[in-house]
């Protein structure tokens, strides 16, 4: 008898698209083979010896205690079908986007060792997987139909985001960043991209097999015709496309989300606002302008909630880092920072730029004024920024050093009084 019999068959289960558990007698988990590894995103080494009903939670304990009462005592196979009842177990993995079915049946039996150790299988698959042979095909189309609809989507709501942002005059300076926005939406399309031709090339090839059945003198002609097309390359190769594409839109999906984010352009009214969320937000729109220049460290202290007018807090925030980012020869650090003392808060913005000259100093927040190079800047960032903390009752402090850099303070008080609401709302 060949030794390599139990490697062999090891190999084997990790292979197909079966999920296999294996439970020992008081139905703790013994091991799961990778199938379930994938689906559920659980590794059976950090789970071994617990509870079935406690590791998958979402299991239909009735149904399940049933199920196990049948097998103990009449020793049956026992199946679970998705016409009888919903799934036993779901397998849902930590990213549900990842296009995973429900695994529509089980089938649950007992089997025991030579040293009569009695043990239970828990096997799930997909009911229409089995039944119809081209369903990974079926799947791969529908996907290729849905991430081009989501692609397609996504870009109607980037194109209305960005119109916005563009006719905002309070966030005029959003102009600077359209290059930087359009290099990281440019990275993730243009790999979807790359990856709808390669799978409309696999579909074509897919399709050849298909329509060769009709004339193939038999199985084995058809046999040669998937081997002559690297059918199972392909199939494994689709699915990570797919999943690949579906990252790359959901890349696209959260620079849309933080844009969004951002601007809240109709937001013209103050209101109780996590400010941590609208420094993360901004670092997020920002990102191409920073990331090529500097390492930003986040300090972020225990503040209280701020009554603010979020959309123009992150205005200063955007004008500040990209500022810090410009005085910054080579590359550098940029420090984001937060604490709260006196019933206000103090968010700073340091950088390791070139500094700021002290004779220029004092005319830094002057409309117009800008020490960068024609085409750089509009002399308007700090300006703007300054009106906007002012409408906040708040201040800003600068502080910089030639050759060493430049550290923006901004107070803004916890609660704003009635009077700046009042005119606020006018």
């Amino acid at each position: 008898m060949n030794k390599n019999i139990p490697e062999l068959f090891g190999a084997l289960v990790e292979q197909i698209d079966l999920g296999i558990i294996v439970l020992d007698d008081t139905l703790q988990v013994c091991c799961w083979n990778d199938f379930v590894s994938r689906r559920s995103g659980k590794e059976h080494s950090s789970f071994t010896g617990k509870p079935l009903l406690d590791v998958f939670p979402g299991t239909d304990s009735v149904t399940f205690s049933k199920i196990v009462d049948l097998a103990r005592s009449k020793g049956r196979h026992v199946y679970n079908h998705w016409l009888d009842q919903a799934p036993l177990v779901k397998l849902e993995g930590d990213h549900p986007k990842q296009g995973y079915s429900h695994l529509q049946s089980t089938l649950f039996f007992p089997f025991s060792l030579d040293n009569g150790s009695l043990f239970f299988a828990l096997v799930m698959y997909d009911t229409a997987a089995v039944a119809k042979s081209s369903a990974h095909l079926e799947s791969a189309l529908n996907a290729l139909r849905l991430k081009q609809q989501e692609q397609d989507e996504l870009l109607r709501k980037l194109e209305t985001a960005n119109s916005q942002l563009l006719q905002s005059e309070k966030l005029a300076a959003i102009g600077q960043l359209a290059a930087g926005v359009a290099h990281e939406i440019n990275n993730p399309i243009g790999f979807v991209f790359s990856n709808l031709n390669t799978l409309s090339g696999y579909v074509r090839d897919l399709l050849s097999i298909i329509d060769s059945i009709d004339s193939a003198a038999g199985l084995d002609e058809v046999r040669q015709v998937k081997r002559s097309l690297e059918y199972d390359y392909i199939r494994s190769d689709i699915e990570a496309l797919i999943h690949e594409s579906e990252d790359g839109i959901d890349r696209v999906r959260r620079i849309i989300s933080a844009l969004k984010d951002f601007s809240h352009i109709e937001e013209e009214e103050f209101r109780i606002s996590d400010l941590h969320r609208g420094l993360d937000t901004t670092l997020n729109v920002v990102n191409n302008e920073l990331k090529y220049k500097a390492d930003v460290i986040k300090e972020y202290g225990d503040i209280p909630e701020v009554e603010c007018i979020p959309s123009q807090i992150n205005q200063v925030v955007m004008n500040l880092l990209i500022n810090a980012a410009h005085a910054i020869e080579g590359y550098g650090r940029i420090v984001l920072r937060t604490n709260f003392a006196n019933d206000e808060i103090c968010l700073e913005v340091e950088d390791t730029g070139k500094g700021i000259e002290p004779k220029v100093l004092n005319r830094i927040f002057e409309p117009f004024f800008t020490t960068k190079p024609v085409g750089k800047g509009t002399g308007l960032g700090l300006a703007l920024s300054y009106n906007i903390v002012q409408k906040h009752r708040g201040r800003i402090e600068v502080n910089s050093k030639l050759g060493e850099g430049t550290r923006f303070r901004v107070y803004l008080p916890i609660r704003q009084s009635a009077e700046a609401i009042q005119e606020a709302g006018e």
